[in-house]
């Protein structure tokens, strides 16, 4: 269900998992492939790009990257722990909302905006 971009802190990674949901990470199986090629992993079979990198942003709202589902991490490492517990309830309780959409999850607030076709 999701596709860990190798930038996301393995602590994350372990706490989505300890719940069930499904994630590949890029940084354990493919480290260092290009965004190209991690948007063609989240297609097949269709997963959501959980990533801290802000290039997936210019990928959609600039190149028009359609198809993909992007959750999009912005925290410092002092709030990691609050991050967690952010998005371990967003992943159980909206993961619905998230596909076709870019997400942005900070501290302090959620924000989805869909990605237009």
């Amino acid at each position: 269900m999701i596709i860990a971009d190798e930038n996301i802190d393995h602590a994350l990674i372990r706490a989505i998992r300890e719940r069930g949901i499904d994630v590949y990470s890029i940084n354990e199986s493919n480290s260092g492939i290009r965004d190209e090629e991690v948007i063609f992993l989240s297609r097949v079979p269709a997963r959501i790009i959980l990533t801290e990198d802000k290039d997936f942003g210019e990928w959609v709202f600039a190149h028009n990257v359609r198809g993909i589902s992007v959750v999009f991490l912005r925290y410092q490492f002092k709030e990691t722990e609050t991050m967690k517990q952010l998005l371990i309830k967003l992943l159980t309780e909206r993961v619905d909302d998230l596909t076709g959409n870019f997400t942005t999850v900070t501290p302090q607030k959620i924000r989805i905006r869909p990605i237009e076709p």
